[in-house]
């Protein structure tokens, strides 16, 4: 394992990467400049390195990092242009929650200089991690399956409407993998009678569009989960009070044994 204060990487030798990019709670000294940490913190994937657990059991390498989203968000476009034109979303160093709070008191926002600090201390080693660990991984395999594990609370109002499904696959509209694996991974999330959707509000980030080429035997998937899957989830924006809810492993126990299928599959296919 090597590691820094904030980003971590686990190295397997199984042909699967996992990115957890947005588990960090870490506000980088930003307490005193925004609104409040709670809401600093309140759009976080909570506790999906977690869930995600059991990853290095089956030999795959995982790339973490500690820092919030709210510092930088390593899985948006780094020039800053939307992945979502014309939808709701937030940047590449937020100034509002997924809910549109500000996040900032007045006057504390970043500027682009210091926009383009961030993107050099945070997100270009942590692009940089997976990009060497893609590169040490196809040295061992003629294909390799990226995945970006990601979860959402399951209103939000402001990004989509209704209630998200418990698994939203993103493939890029099935340019970042091979349709043979999405389909494999359909059947597993059909048999679990939730609801799912692939490239449905969520098609993947930055991570899934940038480094998914399946024609350079690099294979992208984000996974989107709904709160609801493996939490207690309240209703609403949550507050201090309520979230986020404990993590529950024996509640999350089902969701996370079809996920250890899902990475299983993953590893099987690619090592074909």
């Amino acid at each position: 394992m090597t590691a820094t204060p904030w980003l971590t990487v686990r190295q397997g030798t199984a042909p699967l990467l996992v990115s957890i990019p947005h588990t960090g709670i870490d506000l980088a000294g930003l307490e005193n400049r925004l609104v409040s940490p709670w809401l600093g913190r309140r759009d976080c994937d909570w506790w999906i390195d977690n869930l995600y657990g059991f990853a290095d059991s089956l030999g795959a390498t995982v790339v973490h990092t500690a820092i919030s989203r709210t510092v930088i968000d390593v899985n948006r476009d780094p020039s800053g242009a939307s992945l979502y034109p014309g939808q709701a979303t937030t940047g590449l160093c937020p100034t509002e929650t997924f809910d549109g709070d500000p996040l900032y008191s007045e006057g504390e926002e970043p500027g682009p200089s210091e926009i383009d600090e961030r993107r050099e201390k945070y997100f270009v080693p942590y692009h940089a991690a997976l990009q060497a660990e893609i590169d040490r991984l196809r040295g061992l395999h003629e294909k390799i399956v990226l995945y970006d594990c990601h979860s959402i609370r399951s209103v939000l109002p402001r990004l989509f409407e209704g209630t998200l499904p418990v698994f939203n696959l993103g493939t890029n509209d099935g340019k970042s993998a091979d349709p043979a694996l999405q389909t494999m991974i359909n059947q597993i999330m059909a048999e679990t009678g939730e609801t799912f959707v692939v490239d449905g509000r969520f098609k993947g980030g930055w991570i899934t569009r940038h480094f998914g080429q399946p024609h350079q035997g690099v294979h992208a998937l984000q996974m989107e989960l709904s709160n609801r899957g493996y939490m207690r989830e309240p209703e609403g924006k949550g507050t201090p009070d309520n979230w986020p809810v404990p993590y529950d492993a024996a509640f999350a126990a089902p969701i996370r044994a079809t996920l250890t299928q899902i990475l299983q599959t993953a590893i099987d296919w690619a090592g074909r």
